[in-house]
């Protein structure tokens, strides 16, 4: 008897990897990153690792010479070849103790959903991060979260 011939299988890859270089470039292209920070800030450790959302955020920053910014993304309305589309545009002011939180109703305003975070450098006063909390709880904002760096344990 004689003994049949193995015909050896070969898969050609060749379409697979095209599928995944694809895949790889339309993620790539699609993902958005996080903006650039406006301000440099040198935030405090902690060992608490709560994450904040990815949007709607209203950001109150404080530099290390006491300076306060508050900044938000809202939608405006622009007008494209006659079609009105909807962008979103970065809102950066700069705001004292004082009117803080004016600024920030502004802000929830425009973004009723919007979640309030405070990043403060570590070299900034203490007095000054109590003087924007004291004005927000006067102001019935008390929701709101500290942005720290989380200490890791090695």
């Amino acid at each position: 008897m004689k003994k049949k011939r193995r015909i050896s299988i070969r898969i050609d890859m060749t379409p697979m990897v095209d599928i995944a270089f694809l895949l790889l470039i339309f993620y790539m292209s699609t993902t958005q990153f996080k903006p650039p920070e406006t301000k440099a800030v040198k935030l405090p450790s902690s060992h608490s690792q709560i994450s904040l959302p990815d949007k709607d955020i209203i950001n109150v920053t404080v530099t290390k010479d006491d300076s306060i910014f508050v900044d938000y993304i809202v939608k405006k309305m622009v007008n494209i070849d006659g079609n009105d589309v909807s962008m979103p545009t970065r809102i950066y002011d700069e705001a004292s103790t004082v009117d803080v939180a004016s600024k920030i109703n502004a802000a929830r305003i425009r973004n009723p959903r919007a979640f309030l975070v405070i990043k403060a450098d570590k070299e900034s006063s203490y007095g000054t991060l109590e003087g924007i909390m004291k004005t927000m709880q006067e102001q019935n904002l008390s929701r709101f979260q500290i942005v720290t760096n989380v200490e890791r344990d090695i």
